[in-house]
């Protein structure tokens, strides 16, 4: 009987393969999925802040955002496309020496590129098309951007962590799933958590960093944000890039050590020293 769901040490065989092809594809091929990750994760994003800008109860506002949020990730495991935080699981295939790990930093640099890239242009889209117009939407961008380029270090970098601690066990969870209603569901409840923790995701930050740029172009928004100038101040670019930093750093450590090297430890590295165990005790033995 065909079984309805991989093992954890049949996808931690999977991960390795697919961490071994990603890391092999094509520069262009990899950069433009980047792209179509960044847009994925954008358009969620504007969703999620759209559905909850305007309700004041702060848990209801994340419990609606986290409701929409999901569908960039949903796009980009069921759609296809190469997302930073994900494909952070490639230090499996580093670990067994199936790649180096120059070959994984290469796929992580031109898939981060191509994520903020295809931030910017739906981001670009959204101010362009006026939706920031709708109700207090602009104000609400300029507030959150505002907020995230205030974090200092230390605590970007660890909620950066734990963002791709329950990011990298979705998309395994989504692997263990061989039917689409499977990967949706995994793929849903775990997001709708992070959204709700408000979590550092490097990627959705790209586009809440851009959009609130273009917002604060506008007075009327600024206005409507009822962000301080001292807060307001932070939302420069080199506000955005001291937080982006600490931020991938953490996305990096929560997704290629907590979960990539944990689960090759437990599923690789164990198994393969008891059988070295046990072939000197049997020739010992002999």
């Amino acid at each position: 009987m065909d079984k309805k769901m991989l093992t954890p040490a049949e996808v931690t065989d999977y991960v390795e393969e697919v961490g071994y092809k990603k890391a092999n594809n094509p520069v262009m091929q990899t950069l433009f999925l980047g792209i179509a990750a960044g847009m994925f994760i954008a358009m969620g994003a504007y969703g999620a802040s759209m559905a909850s800008h305007s309700i004041t109860n702060v848990g209801v506002q994340k419990v609606v955002a986290g409701v929409v949020f999901p569908v960039g990730l949903l796009f980009v495991l069921l759609c296809g496309a190469e997302l930073f935080t994900g494909n952070a699981l490639l230090s499996i295939a580093v670990a067994q020496k199936r790649i180096t790990l120059g070959q994984m930093f290469k796929n992580l640099t031109l898939v981060f590129i191509g994520n903020f890239i295809g931030s910017i242009i739906i981001a670009s889209l959204v101010f362009y098309s006026g939706f920031l117009s709708t109700g207090t939407l602009g104000g609400y961008a300029i507030k959150v951007a505002a907020t995230k380029a205030s974090l200092h270090f230390g605590p970007a970098l660890a909620s950066g962590i734990l963002c791709n601690i329950i990011v990298c066990f979705c998309v395994w969870g989504t692997y263990t799933a061989k039917d689409v209603t499977g990967k949706v569901l995994m793929g849903f409840i775990p997001i709708f958590v992070f959204v709700i923790s408000g979590y550092e995701h490097v990627v959705a930050n790209m586009y809440y960093f851009t959009i609130g740029l273009f917002a604060k172009t506008n007075p009327a928004f600024i206005e409507a944000s009822h962000v301080t100038p001292e807060k307001l101040e932070h939302l420069t670019v080199t506000g955005i890039f001291n937080n982006i930093i600490p931020v991938t750093i953490g996305n990096i450590i929560g997704g290629a050590v907590f979960v990539g090297l944990l689960y090759w430890f437990i599923y690789k590295y164990i198994p393969s020293k008891n059988v070295v165990q046990t072939k000197t005790k049997d020739k010992m033995s002999a």
